[in-house]
């Protein structure tokens, strides 16, 4: 298979979760170079990780802080398209490696520079872990139960939101760069990738929103009946009510007892509130059945169920080994496990792992790159100033978040996006409580889109769909597998009409395999992927990732990565190709290493919570004022002596090494505790960071609006909608750009609001013969219109 990016080359500096941004690129063909210094990146300490981080890429050993080195490395800047790198300013100043530097030596560079806070603002010299991205994220304020301590989400989600997010951010500026010959800074922050990116709360909400009392509690929300979790004769299983028809399905199976026949509960607030009296219940009719039993019998009826799976469950599923979702793979020499393969399936072939990880220095020998032409990617010569992706158009049959997330990221960087829906089956995330209007969420998920109402499962529905395809570049769905076959609208289907027409498909768990026709959402892909088993109280053995819907934010922004990145590989005159995303692959992928560790020791692997392993002290310690919390890390033994001399901690010999602070972590982590209990989670954030230790206080939803950082960094614009009462806070960007533009905030469409203007301009439909589609409800204007 030729893959997709196969033109594209990369310089790779980067380190830490960073490092997964290269990898992703090199799964879709690029050629990536990863330099790392003499002796080893020190990531490498970590060697199931770093294999995972820097498989398909080749290894190049230079000694940047000598001059050699880096006239050695500028002689390859100058024939590269994106360079990667996770400097510090002074390090990247003290180096002479500043992206101005970079860009001097070669102007049509792409430079991506993934920092833990990005490069300017009043925190962009702090540095971080992922637990400590996950506290100033405002991920932690949501895990855990209430009144106890916040839990840490499982480790390798929130780093791998941050890859994804940069790898989305380096195409979009490298498309910018191919249509204006300009290069471009890439200014991404890791912090604000999981701000905007995990599971934003100013962003496409999940259904566990629309259940609560108010939005944003001060303490953990009692999240345990937004997805709740039932016992069955072999574990676990979740179910997903979101839809009436879905409760009215479980109403059915329950016996339709009398006391839940209110049309109120057709409501999910409903059925919240009445939780203590319904989940008996279900815990009756659930009980003696197995798992499989309990989620085949949901698909048939209707209900979203799923089993939780362990992750030695997950290593043996049939599901994930027939897809090649799971392989038994050399990473590194002399190292064989359990891995996921990768992301994505193009035109049915796996784009994931070739390679194992580069030795250091593996590939010194490698010849700097001739010189080649610039790719044509059939669309215009820009001016620098315009967004990247205009010109390209956008069919998105996309719903709910993953929907939501995919077609917003196209929108927002200027391509056509036309959002088709049929008013029978409405996109479920513009439920609103009393019903009509606009939320939030739709608001937040369809922004810069424009609204096509059109009945698909009609004969001239769906022709007047095939015309819209010929002057398309991608079309975009996520509906269960089989859907778009059935409608006629296979890629095989559409490229009879356009031969260059990319078709970008997903599905909860594919469309081949045993699993391929279960009901799948982001509940339920955590689930059946062990991260919701990861996710668990270890005190308490309590499911704790009730409150977001992961991952399907992140996987929408994976299939945008693939989308774009196949678009660019089509160029102006290549084939079209069809794309498939199984969100379960997204959580797999982000569950790497502890599958692959787990495969090696079985006994290594369970839910960690915040005792995390390899690191002491570390985890969520108190701080002063009610339900305050901080993340305290000490990555190695400097961080140990800077975290001791700070707080008081005892300097011991013996505690000199991890060895020795792994056996009194106990006591260490206490005495940390107690000294962080005497002061606010600012002020421990503020001693330690000046101290160069990993440190954050948990930030509240409604406290990222006013967070220093982020109003520095502009992160959040204001956009108003007419049928929203009053503007909201959003996203202003992916990262900064030296010279893309923010995207406009245009309001997200009502359902159909722009048909009539979409059948005169693009069908070149009369009036007459639109008010006869639109009687028959082929065409479906706004209601009312």
């Amino acid at each position: 298979m030729t893959l997709p990016l196969h033109a594209l080359r990369v310089l790779d500096l980067s380190e830490g979760p960073a490092e997964s941004c290269g990898r992703f690129l090199a799964d879709l063909g690029a050629e990536v170079l990863r330099v790392e210094p003499p002796g080893g990146s020190p990531g490498r300490s970590d060697a199931v990780g770093f294999a995972l981080r820097n498989a398909n890429k080749r290894g190049l050993t230079l000694d940047l802080a000598d001059e050699s080195g880096r006239a050695a490395l500028l002689s390859r800047v100058r024939h590269v398209d994106v360079l990667l790198e996770s400097f510090g300013a002074a390090e990247a100043a003290s180096l002479g490696l500043t992206p101005a530097g970079l860009l001097a030596a070669n102007p049509a560079l792409v430079v991506v520079s993934v920092t833990d806070f990005g490069r300017t603002g009043p925190w962009a010299d702090r540095v971080a872990t992922e637990d400590v991205l996950a506290a100033a994220g405002g991920v932690l304020s949501r895990s855990g139960l209430p009144g106890g301590t916040p839990l840490l989400p499982p480790a390798g989600l929130v780093g791998q939101t941050v890859g994804v997010h940069a790898a989305w951010a380096a195409l979009v500026a490298y498309v910018k760069r191919v249509r204006t010959g300009v290069g471009e800074h890439v200014d991404v922050s890791a912090f604000e990738a999981v701000v905007h990116g995990f599971d934003p709360g100013f962003g496409a909400q999940g259904s566990a929103a629309a259940g609560r009392s108010e939005s944003f509690p001060r303490d953990r929300p009692d999240a345990a009946n937004f997805y709740p979790v039932f016992p069955c004769a072999d574990g676990d299983v979740r179910i997903c009510l979101l839809a009436k028809r879905q409760w009215r399905a479980m109403f059915e199976w329950l016996g339709e007892p009398e006391e839940f026949a209110d049309p109120r509960y057709d409501a999910i607030p409903a059925r919240f509130d009445a939780a203590d009296r319904l989940n008996p219940l279900i815990t009756a009719l659930f009980a003696g059945r197995t798992r499989e039993e309990l989620t085949l019998e949901g698909s048939r009826r209707g209900v979203p169920v799923g089993g939780m799976l362990t992750v030695a469950e997950v290593l043996e599923a049939e599901h994930l080994r027939s897809t090649g979702t799971l392989v038994t793979a050399e990473i590194a020499d002399g190292l064989r496990a359990t891995v996921p393969t990768g992301y994505v399936s193009i035109d049915g072939e796996r784009a994931g792992l070739r390679v194992r990880a580069p030795r250091p220095g593996e590939h010194d020998d490698l010849p700097v790159a001739v010189e080649r032409d610039a790719p044509d990617l059939g669309l215009a010569r820009q001016e620098p100033g315009e967004r990247p992706l205009a010109g390209l158009r956008v069919l998105d049959l996309g719903v709910i978040v993953f929907g939501a997330e995919l077609g917003r990221a196209f929108a927002d960087q200027g391509a056509e996006v036309i959002k088709i829906e049929n008013s029978a089956f409405p996109d479920g995330l513009r439920q609103t409580r009393r019903g009509g209007g606009m939320n939030a969420s739709f608001a937040w998920g369809g922004r810069n889109k424009r609204g096509l109402g059109l009945d698909l499962r009609s004969d001239q529905g769906r022709a007047l769909f095939r015309r819209l395809v010929g002057e398309a570049d991608l079309v975009v769905a996520n509906f269960k597998p089989g859907t778009l076959e059935s409608l006629g609208f296979s890629h095989a289907d559409l490229v009879e009409i356009n031969p260059r027409i990319v078709v970008s498909d997903s599905s909860a768990f594919g469309s081949h395999g045993p699993w391929r026709t279960r009901m799948g959402y982001g509940p339920l892909v955590r689930a059946s992927c062990g991260v919701s088993a990861l996710w668990q109280d270890p005190a308490t053995d309590d499911f704790c990732d009730g409150s977001t819907v992961y991952p399907d934010h992140v996987a929408g922004q994976v299939a945008a990565v693939a989308a774009l990145a196949v678009l660019i590989g089509r160029g102006a005159d290549g084939p079209g190709r069809s794309i498939e995303i199984a969100q379960a692959d997204t959580a797999i992928v982000a569950l790497g290493p502890t599958l692959a560790r787990a495969s090696l020791d079985s006994a290594s692997v369970g839910p960690e919570g915040n005792r995390r392993a390899g690191v002491a002290p570390a985890g969520v310690f108190p701080c002063a004022g009610e339900d305050e919390w901080c993340v305290v890390v000490a990555r190695d033994d400097a961080d140990w002596e800077r975290l001791a001399e700070v707080t008081g901690l005892p300097a011991d010999e013996g505690l000199r090494t991890l060895e020795g602070r792994l056996e009194r972590r106990g006591e260490l982590e206490k005495r940390l505790g107690e000294w962080t209990a005497e002061r606010g989670p600012d002020e421990v954030a503020d001693l330690l960071q000046a101290a160069g230790v990993p440190a954050a206080g948990m930030l509240r939803l409604p406290d990222e609006l006013t967070h220093p950082q982020l109003v520095d960094r502009d992160s959040f614009h204001e956009m108003a909608h007419p049928l929203l009462k009053r503007p909201i806070p959003a996203m202003a960007r992916a990262a900064r750009f030296s010279s893309i533009p923010d995207s406009p905030l245009e309001p997200a469409p009502m359902a159909g609001e722009h048909t009539r203007e979409i059948a005169r301009v693009q069908w070149a439909l009369t009036d007459g013969e639109i008010e006869g589609l639109v009687r028959s409800a082929v065409l479906q204007p706004p209601t009312g219109e």
